[in-house]
């Protein structure tokens, strides 16, 4: 049948899946727009009130659902608007198609209004993009950019579509859904050495990646736990790839991870990393990270291996099929010391304090409403101390159910995340955890959560402060705060809830934190809802491993006075 480019855009999406596309109009896409229009009774489209919260609620939709998240976008500056969420997308390794708009063919490369170079832009952040030339060509590469978001190691792709494009006519004949290309078969030969070393160990650990999460390993991770009786630690990205609240999970690790954490790394003799790249935030020091353990290294991405850190062996492969093909293989090990090494002693974790004029910790709220929700709701994160005491006291049970800015780090990021996580999974409870200096960077989209009914909780972590950057100035920069201090924006958040039609509750007392989750969680199954907790601007985040040093003696505990 014949289709306008337009309407060719709109059926392959539905083709590959597509239910949901989040982005904002303008004069290159309205010819999309128009065909979004009309098939607005088969595919939701979520505007939001800036390009950027697109695409962190296309990538918040696609980390909580596993389906390729969607985002659309004018030329020019909506197609740079764009490009932090698709670098936080890249560095996540998350499946992500951004559309955007351009001028038409006849007007590229003559400095015409809104046009800008999108591919070159963003071909160092996107696995691949295309510029489709040819309205003959457009379907198949749509197709193409599913497949390719989607095989191997899963990342962004971006399509340019000129105006003109949109608009010509060509036959468009249906297919089915594109998948991703399948792995080469494991050899016998690849998994044994690895097999080999978890049979000799005494003392093993494992560490999980966000890689376990995206290939949907949870279930081979916990029959490996339980098969090589080892002590089990997540990155940021990993968070949720392991049940949180099982005897045998003992925390993050690096940069803020456990004492327990590190004190595992430090003293196993096999470290088995699954579905990582072993980022600096977690590594400190390489030249004495693990050197006294063999390490193995299992990941869909070869490129990782030795990379940041030397390894003694290597798997590629898919997660789930290479923990399904070792769990073959190994028989059940035992190691009663080393278990009660790790898991049966006191680390001296450290335990957050208030103070007379500010009592309420994070840690309170943050436990307190892991114990309302059950630990089954999905958090997302802004980036900084609140992203991290997320991390640390809610104890996520399910895969999916921890979204966060990790590669990037991206402030502004877990507003839009939670509205797309929220779109995708209109079941679940979404709780976004801001601090106050993250929240301000696209506060906007509340605005969006408020105008379609996306009833998320928003949580703002208000020390007035910028406060993992005044941490660092309070360790290392003699205690100058230059430009972090906040004091002056006397934003009063329960006027700015009421102007966006949200309710909006404070938190300024320990005895006020269990009666206002349960009665703000019970407004959310109808309407979004926002929290200010009020805090004291030194509650700092510990244990910390300060940036290049090695993962052996964290630090637990700051001298405010020194």
């Amino acid at each position: 049948m014949k289709l306008s480019g337009s309407d060719i855009i709109v059926e392959c999406l539905l083709e590959q899946g597509a239910d949901t596309i989040f982005g904002y109009p303008g004069g290159a896409v309205l010819n999309i727009y128009d065909s979004l229009y009309k098939y607005s009774d088969k595919i939701r489209h979520v505007i939001t009130c800036h390009e950027q919260g697109a695409c962190h609620a296309a990538d918040g939709y696609a980390r909580s659902t596993g389906r390729t998240g969607v985002v659309l976008a004018t030329s020019g500056p909506g197609a740079t608007n764009l490009v932090t969420g698709i670098a936080t997308a890249y560095m996540d390794s998350v499946p992500l198609v951004a559309i955007t708009g351009n001028v038409s063919c006849g007007l590229l490369g003559l400095d015409s209004f809104q046009e800008v170079d999108i591919t070159g832009i963003t071909m160092p952040i996107t696995k691949h993009n295309f510029i489709v030339k040819s309205v003959n060509d457009l379907a198949d590469t749509i197709r193409l950019a599913f497949r390719i978001a989607n095989t191997g190691r899963k990342g962004p792709v971006l399509i340019d579509v000129p105006k003109d494009i949109t608009q010509a006519v060509a036959e468009y004949t249906p297919q089915p859904a594109q998948q991703p290309e399948k792995n080469a078969p494991l050899s016998a030969d690849e998994i044994n050495p690895a097999v080999e070393l978890i049979a000799n160990a005494k003392k093993p650990y494992i560490y999980a990646g966000g890689g376990v999460i995206s290939s949907g390993a949870s279930a081979e991770l916990k029959k490996l736990a339980e098969l090589t009786d080892a002590p089990v630690s997540c990155s940021l990205m990993g968070q949720g790839a392991y049940d949180e609240t099982d005897r045998r999970y003992i925390g993050m690790l690096g940069m803020h991870g456990t004492v327990r954490a590190a004190y595992a790394l430090n003293n196993c003799d096999l470290f088995i990393g699954i579905g990582t790249r072993f980022s600096d935030r977690v590594t400190g020091d390489t030249s004495v990270f693990g050197k006294q353990a063999k390490i193995i290294h299992i990941d869909i991405d070869p490129a990782e291996f030795n990379k940041n850190v030397d390894v003694t062996t290597t798997v590629t492969g898919d997660v789930k099929e290479v923990l399904a093909a070792i769990n073959e293989k190994i028989t059940q090990q035992s190691h009663p010391e080393w278990s009660a090494e790790i898991l049966g002693k006191d680390f001296g974790e450290p335990v957050q304090q208030g103070t007379p004029e500010f009592p309420v910790t994070p840690e309170a709220v943050i436990e307190e409403l892991d114990r309302q929700t059950n630990g089954e709701a999905i958090i997302t994160t802004e980036v900084g101390q609140t992203q991290m005491w997320a991390a640390q006291y809610y104890k996520c049970k399910n895969p999916r159910s921890f979204v966060s800015s990790g590669g990037l780090g991206t402030m502004g990021f877990g507003l839009g995340a939670a509205i797309g996580a929220k779109t995708g999974n209109p079941d679940k409870t979404v709780v976004n955890m801001a601090g106050d200096g993250s929240f301000a960077m696209n506060l906007n989209e509340l605005i969006t959560a408020s105008a379609h009914g996306i009833n998320i909780v928003e949580i703002v972590i208000n020390n007035n402060v910028l406060g993992m950057v005044r941490q660092w100035q309070r360790l290392f920069y003699s205690k100058h705060f230059s430009e972090t201090t906040l004091d002056a924006r006397h934003i009063d958040y329960v006027k700015l809830g009421e102007a966006f039609g949200i309710k909006t509750f404070v938190i300024e007392k320990t005895e006020e934190i269990a009666p206002v989750l349960r009665e703000a969680l019970e407004i959310s199954k109808s309407a979004p809802v926002m929290i200010e907790v009020r805090i004291d601007r030194d509650i700092n985040v510990l244990p910390m491993i300060p940036a290049g040093k090695p993962v052996v003696n964290p630090i637990t505990s700051i001298d405010l006075e020194a």
